[in-house]
């Protein structure tokens, strides 16, 4: 199977969508899926999916539908879900508590193994009540380096998210989820995705704005 490399941004953060209505429609012992059945499930058109699939060679068969088992098995190993994904987290204030305790593990194979913020938070050298052990952000290289951990969720303030995602680089990380609201000025073969919850409100906001 030929898979175009370069995908557009915007299709790219619908696959772990895709991979969760494949799974879904797997639970619900759903065998084969036209495109509007997933454009439906999904709140787009059907002509955005079979765009989107089209980048990833021949996924079904005009007519015939999509198999389920297949495409579940397809997303899950284009988004390597085989397999734990072990992630640290920086920044136990009321957003990485909050990440701290849910259940990534439930839904996907990834997990949250351990968190780190200043000596001074009062959490540091406990564990959380699933077993997560809060570290003092002074060892977190390490950590890394032992552990050999390459993905991290940084929750800290705007003030101090460069010099946090300096040295989580330093020390071998290539993926960071942000949800500090400053740009990241980082090496190219890290990568960054950015969420950005105050920019989100109002944006939706906005759009109810629009609709009235």
């Amino acid at each position: 199977m030929v898979i175009d490399k370069s995908i557009p941004k915007a299709t790219a953060k619908r696959l772990s969508l895709y991979y969760r209505i494949f799974k879904r429609f797997h639970a619900d012992q759903v065998e084969k899926a036209s495109s509007k059945q997933i454009a439906d499930a999904m709140g787009i058109d059907s002509a955005t999916v079979r765009r989107d699939f089209s980048y990833f060679g021949e996924l079904g068969r005009r007519g015939f539908g999509y198999d389920v088992t297949k495409l579940m098995n397809f997303f899950a190993d284009l988004l390597n879900d085989h397999s734990t994904t072990n992630v640290l987290l920086v920044g136990c204030g009321n957003i990485g508590r909050a990440l701290l305790r849910y259940r990534f593990h439930d839904r996907n194979k990834m997990q949250i193994v351990m968190g780190f913020d200043l000596e001074s938070n009062p959490l540091v050298g406990t564990k959380t009540d699933d077993g997560i052990p809060i570290y003092a952000i002074t060892s977190v290289d390490t950590h890394i380096q032992e552990s050999g951990i390459e993905t991290a969720i940084l929750t800290v303030p705007s003030t101090e998210a460069q010099d946090v995602a300096d040295q989580l680089v330093q020390a071998g990380i290539k993926g960071i989820l942000s949800f500090s609201p400053v740009h990241l000025n980082i090496p190219k073969d890290v990568i960054v995705q950015y969420v950005d919850l105050t920019s989100e409100l109002q944006t939706l906001l906005y759009f109810m704005h629009q609709n009235r």
